[in-house]
């Protein structure tokens, strides 16, 4: 089983985490885009404010990763960074 790499300020959740290891392209996805585009996916996930919206998200990071997106689209981005793109 391949390992999921870490985003930079948050833990990936054990939702997602499992969603992604369910499906290997979503796998091979998220461990080749950056640390700051899995921290912008983590991040959308878990400012979802509803357990359903929540969901929703994750199945949309699993499907969207596959298709070869590679942040969530039309969110203004992690709150947690910092405007130079750290962490």
């Amino acid at each position: 089983m391949k390992s999921l790499a870490p985003g930079v300020v948050h833990a990936i959740p054990a939702d997602l985490k499992k969603a992604l290891i369910a499906n290997e392209a979503s796998v091979d996805a998220w461990n080749d885009i950056t640390q700051l585009a899995r921290n912008e996916w983590i991040c959308w996930v878990e400012s979802a404010k509803l357990i359903e919206t929540r969901e929703r998200r994750i199945e949309r990071t699993v499907s969207e990763l596959v298709e070869g997106i590679r942040r969530p689209c039309c969110w203004p981005g992690c709150m947690h960074r910092q405007k130079n793109g750290r962490a």
